[in-house]
């Protein structure tokens, strides 16, 4: 009896011993950013540079797995029915705050399903159309009169319903009292070469995606959706002073937990991409995408998540904006 009480004893110790050394080595196997967007749109932008990075700084590859499908939706459902292990994890957008009023009967909850880490980027949108139609639209005055004589007759294409693309066209029309038909995709890389390729007139894209073709003279900026101009194309008007004023529309692009996910990996990947934002070759794809940093704690992400979902179900409402693919 005494030799399996002390026998016990020990394997009960060694059992608490190992669990610190468990915690200390996490990471001990890949880790997955799951984008749920298609390659090369703006989410891939910033996923990418800093799972690079983290790659190096965790000892383990870190890496984006794409999965694009009803405005970033899919993905998000998916990683949702993951488990909480510290190996999964959401790279997902504004986007998703603007889904928890567009979709009706959306299978997880953004606030109860996911804890934020902290947001990757803030980047404007901006207005581009094809050069096809350079002589017609010198200005965004140009399109809102163009758009109130031929209600209908342009098309605007969006990475998926319920996007920033979407719903910043929608309120844009409401402003204006405009019609232009709206055509969803799958992720911006889609949109972006149906854009290039003229199928589509116009954009209000993320500047990570429109900066090098703009800078390329493959498509035609019209306006930033900022209160200011962007340095990565400073002649290009705001929306207020191309004559739509009180508009602002931004993008953003961040890192959410699993709930339940342990709290040291958490603490840990949140360092980490603080440590990854501020290096000098992050810090200049940033800005050559027009692009501020993020880095707010976790608590301070959480408020964001929670005003930009009242502020996007309001627009939504007042659009009178729904779900199309």
């Amino acid at each position: 009896m005494l030799r399996s009480i002390f026998t016990a004893g020990l394997m009960a110790a060694a059992v608490v011993a190992a669990l610190p050394a468990q915690a200390q080595s996490w990471p001990s196997k890949p880790i997955t950013f799951l984008n749920p967007f298609p390659a090369g749109g703006g989410t891939d932008t910033f996923a990418r540079p800093i799972a690079a990075r983290m790659s190096q700084t965790l000892g383990q590859q870190v890496i984006v797995e794409n999965q694009g499908g009803a405005g970033g939706t899919v993905g998000a459902a998916n990683v949702a029915k993951r488990a909480p292990d510290g190996y999964n994890w959401f790279f997902g957008a504004v986007h998703h705050t603007i889904a928890e009023s567009l979709y009706t009967r959306l299978p997880y909850s953004l606030e109860r399903d996911f804890e934020p880490i902290t947001v990757a980027a803030f980047i404007p949108n901006v207005v581009v159309v094809h050069p096809k139609h350079a002589d017609k639209f010198k200005t965004l005055k140009d399109l809102i009169d163009y758009t109130r004589a031929n209600p209908g007759k342009l098309n605007y294409g969006s990475a998926g319903s319920g996007t920033t693309h979407h719903l910043a066209v929608e309120l844009f029309k409401t402003m204006t009292k405009t019609f232009i038909v709206h055509i969803p995709y799958r992720g911006a890389g889609p949109l972006m070469l149906d854009l290039l390729a003229g199928q589509v007139d116009l954009a209000f894209d993320g500047m990570g995606t429109s900066s090098a073709q703009i800078r390329g003279g493959k498509l035609i900026p019209l306006a930033v959706t900022s209160t200011t101009r962007n340095p990565v194309l400073p002649n290009v008007p705001t929306m207020a002073e191309a004559g739509v004023a009180g508009y602002e529309v931004r993008t953003w692009y961040a890192l959410w937990a699993l709930k339940g996910t342990p709290q040291a990996a958490k603490d840990r990947v949140y360092k980490e991409m603080v440590a990854a934002m501020n290096t000098p070759e992050l810090k200049k794809i940033w800005a050559e995408q027009g692009a501020t940093p993020g880095g707010m704690p976790p608590a301070e992400m959480a408020a964001l998540v929670k005003s930009e979902i009242a502020k996007w179900a309001k627009v939504v409402k007042d659009a009178g904006a729904k779900v199309d693919n």
